[in-house]
């Protein structure tokens, strides 16, 4: 039975060789050194036990899928690569367990709960966003209006220097109505018309 660290100890080997491929790959383009460190992060997450995407075998096919990439990419490009995963493998003398389907059932659980939270995040996002623009648009409504404000009063002011014609203005006679002279009439008809003692 192999030890508790050789896991790790593979993984770290094949995370080492990982970089120093990406390193000897930089001059021949960014997709091979993004397939290295794919293959190599794969490779470290099959040998420790801990997949994300595959079905957690020691597998060209499982490392394929967990790199996220087509196979041939393993069989005909980086096969180099390749067969340094055949030679940890068959150094750690066991293949772990597969990953049980309570696991894979959590994984996905939480890869969802990960992109509804994200989702979430860029709605907030995106809110908070509109919600400055409505504030910058209304600090400048504000700003507009105070200063229509400041004009008005200005204009009000040398207003009151001047003085109110309207308020100079006689107020004309107003001749008595009609009615005014029936009531004065019947007034003067009950007054005499009262008896005396």
């Amino acid at each position: 039975m192999s030890a508790p660290n050789e896991p790790r100890a593979s993984a770290a080997l094949a995370q080492l060789v990982g970089q120093a491929l990406a390193h000897a790959h930089a001059d021949s383009g960014s997709e091979d050194v993004a397939e290295v460190k794919a293959i190599t992060d794969a490779m470290v997450r099959l040998l420790i036990g801990a997949p994300l995407h595959s079905d957690g075998k020691l597998t060209i096919v499982s490392l394929a899928v967990e790199a996220g990439l087509r196979r041939n990419k393993l069989t005909h490009k980086h096969t180099g690569l390749k067969d340094l995963f055949y030679a940890l493998v068959k150094a750690r003398g066991h293949s772990p367990e597969p990953v049980s389907e309570a696991a894979r059932a959590r994984g996905r659980k939480q890869q969802e709960d990960l992109a509804r939270v994200r989702t979430e995040r860029d709605d907030l996002r995106s809110q908070a966003q509109l919600l400055a623009r409505i504030v910058q648009v209304l600090e400048v409504e504000n700003h507009r209006l105070k200063e229509t404000n400041a004009a008005l009063e200005e204009q009000m002011a040398a207003r009151t220097g001047v003085s109110d014609l309207a308020g100079r203005r006689q107020a004309a006679p107003v001749a008595p109505s009609p009615s005014d002279d029936i009531e004065v009439t019947l007034a003067a008809a009950r007054h005499w018309l009262q008896p005396r003692p």
